[in-house]
C-alpha cells in the first residue's frame, strides 16, 4: 500500500497514457474490413463503394466503380446514396479516419450495412491490390 501512496503520480500517468492509447480503438464504431475481406465482398456483388476523399485524391487512384462524395459534402449529397440502402456500403478514405466519420453519418441516415476499409487506400495499396484511375 505504501508503494501506491508514494508513487500515485506515476501510477496516474501510466493509467492516463494507457487510456489515451486505447481511446481510438474503443471509439471506432461500425464494421471494419481488411482489404481481403472487402475484396471478397466486392466479388460477391451487391456492394457499393463510397470514397470520401476529396476529388484530387480520388483522381490519383481509387477502387474500381467507387462513387466519390467528399466527407465535407456528404451531409448535402447523402440522398444520392438512398437507392443503395439495401446493399452493403463500403466506405473508403486514405487511412480510415474519414471513413469512420462517414460511416457514423450513414448509420444515422438509415444505412444498415456500412463497412469501413480498415487502413484505407494505404492498406489497399500495401496489400498489392489494384486501383483505377
Amino acid at each position: 500500500m505504501k508503494f501506491f501512496i508514494d508513487n500515485i503520480l506515476l501510477i496516474a500517468i501510466v493509467l492516463i497514457s494507457g487510456g489515451a492509447l486505447l481511446w481510438p480503438a474503443l471509439t471506432q464504431r461500425g464494421k471494419r474490413g481488411t482489404p481481403q475481406d472487402i475484396t471478397m465482398l466486392i466479388n460477391r456483388g451487391k456492394t457499393t463503394i463510397l470514397d470520401v476523399r476529396d476529388a484530387k485524391e480520388y483522381a490519383e487512384g481509387h477502387l474500381a466503380d467507387a462513387k466519390n462524395i467528399p466527407l465535407a459534402e456528404l451531409d448535402t449529397r447523402i440522398g444520392e446514396l438512398d437507392k443503395f440502402k439495401s446493399r452493403s456500403l463500403i466506405v473508403v478514405c486514405k487511412s480510415g479516419a474519414r471513413a469512420s466519420s462517414a460511416a457514423a453519418k450513414l448509420a444515422k441516415a438509415g444505412f444498415a450495412d456500412v463497412i469501413n476499409l480498415d487502413g484505407g487506400i494505404a492498406a489497399w495499396q500495401k496489400a498489392g491490390l489494384p486501383l483505377a484511375k
